[in-house]
């Protein structure tokens, strides 16, 4: 049932990013062409015959969705190479920065949000929280400026931009990570180096998941907190670290997994300021540069692929809820 639902949303997603993709203003001819080609009639008019743009915006529809069925998102008009290409080497260097964010946003996240709940109304539930709500308001980019210019610039912590060293070889491409495919491959010192390059920016990305994340789960474990099944658990006479975490925090993480994994889709989508600041290009930087230079199918393939790991996140989420509470599986 749920995978069918997901096949009607993959559908839906492509009506969706087709639809506004041919809603943004300007002219993809001219931001293609440049303004000397766009003034001569022919090279107009043969260029919107080989893109298809002579045909009315329904047949292109058909036309599009028949070439994705066969696995061909386009050809970006800027570079000339085909767009699954260029995803290809794109959406990896972003999964592997949104996964080391989310990683470390639902550790700290939740292990913050558990600490502030059972010391509700103390003065580390109050620091927690004012912390929790400061990272949450602070802007990403500035965060992104900031721990630029102080860890990289002024201290030399952490290297500042780039997924590798210039002198750095990349490892065999299995995943697209690096960290990943260098530790699949024995390059330890590759793998090091990778990683040194992933903490500085998957940090600052972080750093807003984790104060939502704290917030959120702070509120879920005082719910559960308050329940019949955790007083009887403690009226047992159980540890209080069993209590706390096989009953209060599995029966709070249903609620936390759904904020992890809008988050997580969240920062695929949405790290195009700190990609440009930390010279990350992944699908963040080139959704940016499709849709400056007009690029329609370089932006209608990364919306797909943005529709798609949303939609297969949740469905993952959806089978977490079974492990996590039995009732879930019974309905």
């Amino acid at each position: 049932m749920r995978l069918g639902v997901g096949v009607l949303l993959v559908f839906g997603v492509t009506i969706v990013t087709f639809t506004l993709a041919n809603l943004v203003p300007g002219d993809p001819v001219q931001a293609a062409l440049g303004e000397q080609a766009s003034n001569n009639p022919a090279i107009v008019a043969q260029f919107r015959e080989d893109m298809g743009l002579d045909k009315p915006l329904p047949v292109q529809y058909i036309t599009y969705l028949g070439n994705l069925i066969q696995g061909d998102l386009g050809t970006s008009v800027q570079t000339k190479t085909p767009v699954a290409l260029e995803l290809q080497r794109a959406f990896p260097a972003t999964a592997e920065l949104a996964t080391g964010a989310i990683v470390l946003s639902a550790l700290l996240g939740t292990g913050l949000g558990l600490w502030a709940a059972l010391r509700r109304g103390k003065a580390t539930d109050h620091i927690i929280r004012i912390v929790s709500l400061a990272g949450i308001s602070a802007p990403t980019f500035w965060l992104a400026l900031v721990a630029y210019y102080i860890v990289f610039y002024q201290l030399r912590l952490l290297p500042g931009s780039g997924r590798l060293s210039p002198a750095a070889i990349p490892p065999p491409n299995v995943t697209g990570f690096y960290t990943i495919d260098s530790a699949l491959a024995g390059q330890w010192g590759t793998f090091m180096d990778a990683v040194s390059h992933l903490i500085l920016p998957a940090s600052v990305l972080a750093l807003a998941t984790i104060g939502l994340l704290t917030r959120f789960a702070r509120s879920s474990v005082l719910e559960v907190l308050g329940l019949d099944y955790v007083r009887a658990a403690r009226a047992k006479g159980l540890p209080p670290s069993t209590v706390t975490f096989r009953y209060v925090l599995r029966g709070a993480l249903v609620p936390i997994i759904t904020v992890v994994g809008i988050a997580f889709g969240s920062l695929l989508s949405g790290a195009v300021l700190t990609e440009k600041i930390f010279a990350w290009h992944g699908i963040g930087e080139y959704a940016f540069n499709g849709a400056t230079r007009l690029d329609l199918p370089a932006v209608m393939g990364v919306g797909l692929i943005v529709g798609i790991t949303y939609i297969f996140i949740n469905l993952l989420v959806d089978v977490l809820y079974g492990f996590l509470d039995p009732r879930v599986r019974r309905a």
